[in-house]
């Protein structure tokens, strides 16, 4: 772990948000606010802005709007509906409309991405697309203020305030803003769940799923069966981690695969140019070591479509491929993605093809293909890599599994989260015994939604004064795992944008908004901060 210190709720009527003058005697061509971004956040903040009568300029980094909400993931693992409003509920209202229903969470990608794009068209949001932020020298400050942003373009936007909406914490790291990279210790905030865990040392109830996502079979890890001289297989450790240790290490990566088994729509999943057999040894090996089970994870979609995600002991995560990527440059980062992606297709067809595969486990799998009508200009596959966690700020508050168990209350409440803290694998090592395990997997739920604090996606006090970070928020690798759903993010991103208006208008930095002013705009706009359970 590094630590980088560098210098029924239904919608508010929007009419109840009062609109912000602009500041007088501004630099030509400024903002009021800048918003950097690839996610869904990033159109919330946006949205927002314009409604509550900023100037605004969306600036992404991809040739899309709504990341992973319109890239794959499209079961939005929601477990309390009544703890979601504001933008994301309206959008899911929009989503619903689109099948005949009130409101819907589980949903196809090019239905999110039409009424994603509805919104911002409606809204009349400034979209500036494929533009990557220079984070070499792109960010010009005076002071403890970001004073413009330029990209690899040249092109550049000034602003007031500006919001890092980004799944990677771009803006933030280049801004000087603390942050963080990998898994705290579990003495560093008095958490349990932290760290390295270890999937051969605890009861498997520990994580309140049995033994969903470990082995359950001893799998040899030596590329000669039974011969540690031999060498480990591919993205095996040898070194064994320390159960709570902390390190930089982060929760492995995916691509959402949208899929179907109706034969009109599906795309079949070829084997890649340059497929190695080596690459998914242990996958092979789980299977006959007598681990029956698919490894994946499915949430039915409507038209006949699926949200397959990984799931069991080696599924379509490339474990511990990822570790480099939050702090590489643009060009390692895109050779990661391509890492991935050829990881996943040769799993996939694996699982359907080798004759290794247990004939069931090929049959339910040769089921599957990629659909024809999604993410049609790239043949079916999703435009971006799932980024579960990459770069955390560190701020005067970090949000910590006591505030996910309510054995603490975060103070400012501007969201409301309820997932399960969750991390997929981090790594496979060799236990003592000599098979392979999987180390960095959490698990459990929340006993009810909690807040998130105002203070977690607000710089310290002392550091950058006008920028907002909602989605790499100040939050341990645990609290982040329970933290980071689309929903969740969208719902920050808003409250972020509604802080901005405050700030613009009373011109303080974003450390003084004052709290009983911004929630009073968080209930104007539907968004809950508090949880009531409703019948």
């Amino acid at each position: 772990m590094r630590t980088i210190a560098l210098t029924s709720l239904l919608l508010a009527p929007l009419a109840a948000i009062q609109a912000v003058e602009p500041v007088p005697n501004a630099p030509e061509g400024t903002y009021d606010l800048v918003v950097y971004g690839d996610s869904a956040a990033a159109v919330s903040a946006a949205v927002q802005a314009q409604r509550s009568g900023l100037s605004v300029v969306l600036v992404n980094s991809t040739g899309f709007l709504g990341g992973m909400t319109c890239s794959g993931l499209s079961a939005s693992d929601i477990f309390h509906r009544d703890a979601v409003g504001g933008i994301a509920r309206e959008l899911y209202q929009r989503i619903g409309r689109h099948y005949g229903q009130t409101y819907v969470d589980y949903f196809e990608p090019h239905v999110a991405q039409q009424q994603i794009d509805a919104l911002v068209s409606e809204s009349k949001v400034e979209v500036a697309l494929n533009e990557q932020l220079d984070r070499r020298t792109g960010v010009r400050q005076q002071g403890r203020r970001i004073v413009a942003i330029s990209t690899l373009s040249g092109k550049t936007y000034r602003g007031r305030i500006f919001i890092d909406a980004s799944y990677t914490g771009d803006l933030m790291a280049a801004a000087g803003v603390s942050y963080t990279v990998g898994r705290e210790g579990n003495a560093r905030y008095g958490e349990t769940l932290n760290g390295a865990q270890r999937g051969d040392t605890k009861p498997r109830t520990h994580y309140t799923q049995g033994d969903k996502d470990h082995f359950i079979r001893k799998v040899d890890p030596y590329i000669q069966p039974g011969n540690p001289a031999s060498g480990l297989l591919p993205g095996i450790h040898a070194a064994q981690p320390v159960d709570g240790e902390g390190d930089h290490r982060i929760q492995a990566y995916n691509y959402r695969l949208c899929m179907t088994t109706e034969v009109a729509n599906r795309l079949p999943i070829e084997q890649p140019a340059g497929y190695r057999e080596a690459d998914h040894e242990l996958l092979l090996r789980n299977f006959e070591a007598g681990d029956l089970r698919l490894p994946a994870l499915i949430h039915k979609l409507p038209a006949g479509k699926v949200d397959w995600n990984s799931m069991h002991a080696v599924g379509t995560d490339f474990v511990g491929a990822n570790w480099d990527y939050p702090e590489a440059d643009d060009d390692t980062r895109r050779r990661i993605e391509q890492q991935h992606e050829f990881y996943i297709r040769g799993h996939l067809w694996t699982l359907a093809n080798h004759p290794r595969v247990p004939e069931v486990i090929r049959q339910q799998a040769a089921r599957y293909g990629l659909c024809r009508d999604e993410f049609a200009g790239n043949a079916g596959w999703p435009p971006m890599l799932y980024i579960r966690e990459a770069r955390r700020m560190v701020s005067d508050y970090v949000m910590t599994e006591a505030d996910c168990k309510a054995q603490r209350s975060a103070p400012e409440p501007i969201a409301l989260a309820s997932f399960g803290m969750d991390s997929h694998a981090v790594r496979y090592f060799v236990t003592a015994a000599g098979f392979a395990e999987r180390d960095g997997v959490i698990w459990q739920v929340p006993p009810h939604p909690y807040g998130i604090s105002y203070r977690s996606i607000v710089p310290r006090v002392g550091e950058c004064e006008n920028l907002l970070v909602p989605v790499c928020l100040s939050a341990t690798h645990v609290a982040h795992g329970s933290i980071r759903m689309e929903p969740v993010f969208m719902e920050l991103g808003q409250a972020a944008a509604l802080a901005a208006s405050i700030g613009i208008a009373e011109r303080v930095p974003v450390q003084e908004v004052a709290y009983a002013k911004l929630r009073a705009a968080l209930e104007a706009s539907g968004l809950p901060v508090d949880w009531t359970p409703r019948p």
